[in-house]
């Protein structure tokens, strides 16, 4: 009998999962957006000497910082994400961190370097950074460590008011320069508030009180650009400043069902402004048609399908936790780049996730999937051999 039972032991080996998967998805997604870049900008880089008059410019600066991104993914992948919420002095490292990122907030306001109007960069010496994409890393972060200390806290609404009262003042930060990334930041809140609680019930009060702040917000406090924007969609084929999404609806829809083919876009050619941008999408559905802006999103769907597999089998709340707001983070920000390039809604300057151009954006989203990767390092599961 002690012999079948070692024998059966030793038929099952636990061991550590590791979402290759997910790690896959993840570089041809950000491989995928480096030919759509190259693709996009190359026209508009090669005929200025801002760029160099290389066509390659864009796509190098964004190879480089996937390279960095990747480095990050990996790293943060072979760390233990509890170690973060070690005590660190008084404080916890989580805590330390979110306090870091409100601070980088405050200075960019004063002393940010100024961009089409707006202090959204911090600079040190050849390098800068949006400190709002690392804001949200560090929202994501807190919330799943307040969530694994008290879980039971989100059951009634005075948890949620405890969330919103620790992450409000880097939200209102966030909003004074950039809204749409403070409705991003907004909706991981409450998506893993949503998701934390076994009461909805005041959820929808929520939703509503939170829409009345934006509009308030927008009507006496913002800046009358964000105003211009809702107008500008509303009359999208008269309005002055609804040139560059019309610029995109024509390109979506020469592009059909199949596509004109890749590098063959039309209004890449100086048409759309920054195509390689917050617009790429629109110079994919144009040069892949229908069908490539479908293949696009089922890989998201598949991405995202995957951190919710980690999500559901995570060893801890902690772990669970950080790859619901990761999850949510790359839905929102999915959602809203192609509801804008398709004039669903009003223009904002959210990205859509591993494709457009930007360093900050990219580097931080791989730097949260290796934490994702992380989680699902510490996953055990048996193995025949």
């Amino acid at each position: 009998m002690t012999r079948q039972r070692e024998e059966k032991k030793s038929f099952f080996k636990l061991n550590n999962y590791y979402d290759y998967t997910l790690l896959f998805l993840t570089i041809f997604l950000v491989c995928f957006g480096l030919v759509m870049i190259y693709s996009s900008s190359s026209y508009v880089a090669q005929r200025s000497d801002k760029y160099n008059y290389d066509a390659a410019f864009f796509m190098k600066k964004q190879a480089k910082n996937a390279i960095l991104g990747v480095i990050l993914m990996m790293i943060a992948s072979k760390v233990d994400y509890r170690k973060l919420t070690a005590q660190v002095g008084k404080f916890k490292l989580v805590y330390i961190f979110y306090i870091f990122c409100v601070i980088l907030q405050m200075y960019v306001l004063k002393f940010g370097q100024m961009l089409n109007g707006k202090r959204r960069w911090v600079k040190f010496g050849p390098l800068s950074f949006q400190p709002s994409d690392l804001t949200k890393l560090a929202i994501i972060i807190l919330i799943a460590c307040l969530v694994f200390k008290a879980p039971g806290q989100m059951d009634n609404i005075g948890g949620f008011l405890r969330i919103g009262v620790y992450t409000g003042p880097a939200i209102l930060l966030i909003a004074i320069a950039n809204l749409s990334t403070a409705i991003v930041a907004s909706a991981i809140v409450g998506g893993m508030c949503f998701v934390a609680s076994r009461r909805k019930w005041y959820y929808g009060a929520a939703l509503i009180a939170f829409a009345a702040f934006v509009g308030i917000f927008i009507k006496f406090f913002s800046d009358g650009y964000r105003s211009s924007r809702i107008q500008t969609w509303l009359n999208i084929d008269t309005a002055e400043g609804g040139y560059q999404i019309r610029q995109g609806l024509y390109a979506i829809a020469s592009g059909g069902l199949t596509g004109t083919g890749l590098g063959d876009s039309m209004q890449k050619l100086g048409f759309i402004p920054e195509a390689q941008n917050d617009m790429i999408f629109s110079v994919i559905c144009e040069e892949l048609g229908i069908f490539g802006a479908i293949v696009v999103m089922f890989l998201f769907a598949m991405l995202l399908y995957r951190i919710y597999i980690i999500a559901l089998n995570a060893p801890d709340l902690f772990g669970s936790m950080i790859c619901v707001g990761v999850m949510i983070q790359v839905a929102v920000q999915v959602v809203i780049n192609v509801a804008v390039v398709t004039n669903s809604m009003p223009s904002t300057g959210i990205a859509l996730p591993f494709i457009s151009y930007g360093g900050t954006s990219l580097i931080i989203m791989m730097a949260e999937i290796g934490l994702v990767l992380g989680v699902s390092n510490r996953i055990y599961h048996k193995r025949t051999i």
